[in-house]
């Protein structure tokens, strides 16, 4: 393993000035293994103003310059969601790697095309679930390779929180904007990480704002492998973000964090057993900033390849983006739907 010093960091230039990229480029300063180089945006004096505040020391007029910036070897892309997809093809074509925010894309046929321009550049392209990289959800996945709680029965995995601006973007329909696209990605690939396959079946149900975005949305998922989950995402509720995993010999309760630290400890609880006396255990683990981890996640997933990636796979990404249309269908339709391939 290099040490530090011996570290090449990874150069990444960012598209657009979004807030949540101010928050990636904090979490990331203090990292000897990626540097942010560049920040694009489509109005140069917001992108001016934005490099000054956050210290990143180039400024692109254009998202095309950025791309064709040979420093930069990677791309983080916070853009909305309707652009994700545009932005990541056009920055792969470029030679570039991208770390793009969840949803991946608006549809699966999105996401796959995604991909395909990845392959036929020989870059890599991954789908920002910075509670992948945390320590607490590596130490999960160990827990349930083990069959420590036995042969996985239910999941339930929730998020929400409270959603009162009506101008935000993630209110916008024309911006793929709701709950489902939104705050409903992660319990969507929570699920789909712990089931290990795509579900077959979905059905949800949904309220809804007067521009017809989904504020709430309470879904079911079927596996071919007889595992049944259910997720809830909302714009209307209290703050919360956790799950309960149910085997045929233990339970497991857990948050699933961005970010974890002393006020936002990782828990993890397994109970062994079957019955009402089952023993609670806390698992503990370390702490640490969500795009810390990711980012330097996503460092080594370019220098050394899929393995040191904990990450969504391209699998699971296209997986996440088939089960949100499959929702979609579901809410419109009023009835279960088949997720598609």
């Amino acid at each position: 393993m290099s040490s530090p010093s011996q570290l090449r960091p990874l150069t990444i230039g960012i598209l657009g000035a979004a807030n949540i990229a101010r928050l990636f480029i904090a979490g990331v300063r203090s990292s000897p293994k990626v540097s942010v180089q560049a920040v694009a945006s489509r109005d140069l004096d917001r992108a001016e103003a934005f490099a000054r505040e956050t210290g990143v020391p180039r400024v692109h007029a254009t998202y095309e310059a950025l791309l064709a910036d040979p420093a930069i070897e990677a791309v983080y892309n916070p853009l909305p969601n309707n652009l994700h997809a545009e932005w990541t093809i056009r920055a792969a074509d470029a030679g570039k790697h991208v770390l793009c925010e969840k949803p991946l894309a608006t549809s699966a046929a999105e996401a796959k095309a995604m991909f395909d321009a990845a392959r036929r550049n020989n870059v890599y392209v991954v789908e920002g679930y910075p509670y992948r990289a945390q320590p607490q959800t590596i130490k999960l996945r160990e827990l349930l390779r083990a069959d420590a709680i036995g042969r996985l029965q239910l999941v339930h995995a929730s998020f929400g929180f409270l959603m009162a601006d009506a101008t935000n973007i993630r209110m916008n329909p024309a911006l793929a904007g709701g709950a489902l696209m939104d705050a409903g990605s992660y319990p969507i690939s929570l699920v789909r990480m712990i089931a290990g396959e795509r579900p077959v079946r979905v059905h949800a149900m949904a309220r809804m704002t007067e521009t017809r975005v989904d504020r709430t949305v309470v879904g079911s998922l079927e596996f071919a492998s007889g595992l049944l989950a259910q997720i809830s995402c909302s714009f209307a509720t209290a703050r919360h973000r956790q799950a309960l995993i149910v085997g045929d010999a233990g339970s497991i309760e857990t948050t699933y964090y961005n970010d974890t630290s002393a006020a936002f400890p990782p828990i993890v609880h397994v109970r062994r057993g079957v019955g009402w006396d089952a023993a609670r255990e806390s698992v503990e683990t370390a702490t640490i900033g969500g795009f810390l981890a990711e980012a330097e996640a996503f460092h080594d997933l370019i220098r050394d390849g899929w393995d040191r990636w904990p990450g969504a796979t391209p699998d699971e990404s296209i997986d996440i983006m088939l089960t949100l249309d499959a929702f979609a269908a579901s809410i419109r339709q009023r009835t279960a739907v088949n997720v598609g391939s």
